[in-house]
């Protein structure tokens, strides 16, 4: 087997006819700021395409109401940008909702370190003292991979060892579960 490019194998991906919905959703995603302003951008998130309808969540039940009377408007603003994507598969309507504004893909990252859930989670391990140092740009996958490689190693080298998969396991996890995560899933199949 002959290693290839990750940007050959994700070309090889995307042009799979399975992949067409994503990559129509992924190109919408790209040019609704662009279609519907910054400060309606601002108060919406597109959510799915499910038979031809776009789902948009929106921050609250005022701008979806106001949207909803500029849906067709915006169709055929988002039918024009995104001709080359859809194909035959033009969007035939838009919803606007409220209920997948909330939803955890739009908590940040800044926002999950402030809860608690995950602050106190087993599987999180403290800050290291030291920072890894900057490395220039990797020119080869193979120095990545090397350079990611050795720094799992030296994060993971004053774990102490899960007792079932001898794989070193952050402590929290051994506390809680006497065994690696993998290893107590492992047991609760």
């Amino acid at each position: 087997m002959t290693f290839q490019s990750l940007q050959h194998l994700i070309h090889a991906v995307e042009t799979k006819p399975q992949w067409r919905s994503r990559r129509s959703f992924q190109a919408l995603l790209n040019c609704w700021p662009e279609v519907v302003g910054a400060a309606v951008a601002a108060q919406t998130r597109p959510v799915a395409i499910q038979r031809q309808v776009l789902i948009v969540a929106t921050s609250n039940s005022a701008w979806a109401q106001n949207l909803s009377f500029e849906r067709l408007r915006l169709l055929d603003k988002l039918n024009h940008h995104l001709a080359d994507y859809l194909q035959a598969d033009t969007l035939q309507d838009i919803r606007f909702s409220t209920t997948q504004w909330s939803s955890p893909s739009s908590i940040t990252v800044e926002q999950m370190e402030d809860l608690s859930t995950w602050r106190l989670h087993p599987s999180r391990l403290p800050e290291p003292a030291i920072k890894p140092p900057v490395h220039p740009r990797c020119q080869t996958s193979a120095e990545a991979f090397q350079r990611w490689s050795s720094l799992i190693q030296q994060r993971s080298r004053h774990l102490p060892l899960c007792p079932s998969c001898q794989c070193p396991t952050p402590p929290g996890e051994l506390q809680r579960w006497s065994v690696c995560a993998l290893c107590a899933a492992k047991g609760w199949a």
